[in-house]
């Protein structure tokens, strides 16, 4: 087995800083994520009931304790996978969150106004910082932190990062629409997704807290 302590990573980014490292493979892409989960019957008709995922496969109890599903959200044969076997709602303590991407702006609108008819705890909606991406932010049945979310700035050299100046964090979808940051269209082709009327938010309160529950903004803007 390999091992390799934090004196000996900071040797090795010392000296090839700057450098493109070389490797023997090339990772592509984020492939799948698995979830420990309490009810596993209730989150899979979270995930495909109100998400739109696909059931692809199931173990049964006898080749995982508590059952496993495989759910899909395009040709990959699974995207979230579940496994029943947590005792309580998850604190959240080692996984932040997951990000699932739209191909619209329209689509995140949709999927908020969704979310709110249908009861589901959102902790943030708006514009993001790092990455300008305008996201919904929400919680499966156990509490993990979901997000849907589209405008995710491309970075194809280290000179395109955009300046933080740039970022303009926005507390609702309403707000980053009005103010977009450069380069980003916030145009709907469907206004009327602004218009519709939805009921109030339901925060979540079942262990694990929003790391946006007690924010306060420092930009003047409320």
């Amino acid at each position: 087995m390999v091992t390799m302590d934090s004196n000996t990573m900071a040797e090795q980014t010392d000296a090839t800083a700057g450098a493109i490292p070389r490797s023997l493979f090339k990772i592509t892409k984020i492939g799948h994520v698995v979830l420990n989960c309490s009810d596993i019957d209730l989150s899979v008709r979270f995930y495909t009931e109100i998400l739109g995922f696909k059931v692809s496969d199931w173990y049964p109890e006898s080749m995982v304790p508590g059952r496993m599903c495989f759910m899909r959200f395009d040709p990959d044969h699974h995207g979230i996978a579940l496994v029943g076997s947590m005792k309580d709602k998850s604190p959240n303590v080692e996984l932040n969150h997951i990000a699932f991407e739209v191909a619209t702006l329209d689509e995140v609108v949709t999927a908020r106004n969704h979310l709110r008819r249908v009861g589901v705890p959102i902790d943030f909606e708006g514009r993001r910082r790092a990455g300008v991406q305008i996201a919904v932010e929400f919680r499966d049945p156990d509490g993990h932190r979901l997000e849907i979310f589209w405008g995710l700035d491309r970075v194809y050299h280290d000179n395109e990062i955009r300046r933080s100046e740039e970022w303009n964090l926005a507390l609702t979808l309403e707000e980053a629409i009005k103010n977009p940051v450069p380069g980003q269209d916030t145009r709907l082709k469907n206004p009327g997704l602004l218009t519709e009327d939805l009921p109030a938010p339901v925060r979540w309160t079942q262990g694990g807290s929003s790391r946006w529950a007690d924010f306060k903004r420092t930009d003047g803007k409320g």
